[in-house]
């Protein structure tokens, strides 16, 4: 896939590109789209790994990335984290990965959870 694609990013890709993971490199110019849940996995992880301050700088860089979701999207991610249960798939991933399907993006992600499921970019 190219640079024009639309992705939705994960709160692992989120946190690879915030660390500097050389893998998502050609991430960190794309548009990122992402739902409320992954904006404050994110934003925790930041605040474990630095401090208050880099957490809201985080914070305040991606809020305006955030896409609200719908009934259809918590319902088909429902029915997505029972179909996978053995895999222990987080509502949050699975809410956005339900989101990524009906907006035709891919679902950039480096979860295990979703490395052989269709529309994913997985990324190491």
């Amino acid at each position: 896939m190219g640079l024009n694609t639309e992705y939705f990013f994960d709160s692992y890709a989120l946190i690879e590109i915030t660390k500097g993971n050389p893998a998502y490199i050609k991430y960190v110019d794309a548009q990122v789209t992402i739902i409320t849940f992954n904006l404050l996995e994110l934003t925790y992880s930041v605040f474990q790994d630095y401090d208050e301050n880099k957490a809201k700088q985080t914070y305040t860089q991606f809020k305006e990335c955030v896409q609200d979701i719908n009934w259809e999207i918590v319902l088909e991610a429902m029915q997505l984290k029972e179909k996978y249960k053995k895999r222990n798939l987080s509502y949050a991933d699975c809410i956005g990965y339900a989101f990524a399907k009906q907006k035709n993006m891919r679902f950039l992600t480096g979860d295990k959870g979703f490395y052989d499921l269709e529309n994913v970019e997985f990324v190491k």
